[in-house]
C-alpha cells in the first residue's frame, strides 16, 4: 500500500489527488515513483481499467511526444499481433485477480488501457512492461525513445 508520502508525490506527479488505492512498482534510485500498480476499482467503486500507470515525469513526456509523432498507429502495425492479444489477455487476467473477493458489482474488462485489441496508449504499455509485464509494445516503445535508466522494483 502506497505510504503518504507516496500519496503526496502522486498527486505532485498528476496534478490531481489520485482517486484510488495503488501501490509503487517502479521507483527511481532516489526512490520517486514511476510507475503505481492501480487497484481495479476507484474509490467510489468505478472500474480502473489501468492497472499500470506511468507517473514518471521524464517518462511520461517522452513516451507522450512519441503519442504525438503518430507512435500509436506505428506499434500497432510494427507489434506482432498475436502477442499482442496475450498481453491484453495477461493484463485482463492480472488485474481481475485483484478484484476483491465475491465482488459482483461492476469491474474493469479487455486488457491493457481497457481495449481488448491494438494500441491504445502508449504510456500504459511502457508502465506495465517497466513493471515487469511481457508486453511487446511496451518493449517497442523503450527502443524507440531509447530508454535508460536505474529504476528499481519494488
Amino acid at each position: 500500500m502506497a505510504t503518504q508520502a507516496d500519496i503526496d508525490r502522486v498527486t505532485e506527479l498528476l496534478g490531481r489527488a489520485p482517486q484510488g488505492d495503488f501501490d509503487v512498482v517502479v521507483r527511481r534510485a532516489n526512490g520517486d515513483p514511476v510507475v503505481v500498480r492501480n487497484s481495479p476499482l476507484l474509490n467510489d467503486g468505478t472500474p480502473m481499467p489501468t492497472l499500470f500507470w506511468l507517473v514518471g515525469s521524464d517518462e511520461y513526456t517522452a513516451v507522450s511526444r512519441l503519442e504525438a509523432a503518430g507512435g500509436v498507429d506505428q506499434a500497432e502495425a510494427e507489434v506482432d499481433a498475436t502477442a499482442l492479444d496475450d498481453a491484453h489477455r495477461e493484463y485482463s487476467e492480472m488485474r481481475s485477480r485483484d478484484l476483491p473477493p465475491g465482488h459482483t458489482g461492476p469491474a474493469p474488462s479487455a486488457g491493457v488501457a481497457g481495449t481488448r485489441r491494438g494500441v491504445k496508449c502508449l504510456h500504459a504499455h511502457f508502465a506495465w512492461w517497466l513493471a515487469g509485464g511481457d508486453d511487446p509494445v511496451g518493449e517497442w516503445v523503450a527502443r524507440r525513445i531509447d530508454y535508460a535508466s536505474e529504476l528499481r522494483h519494488v
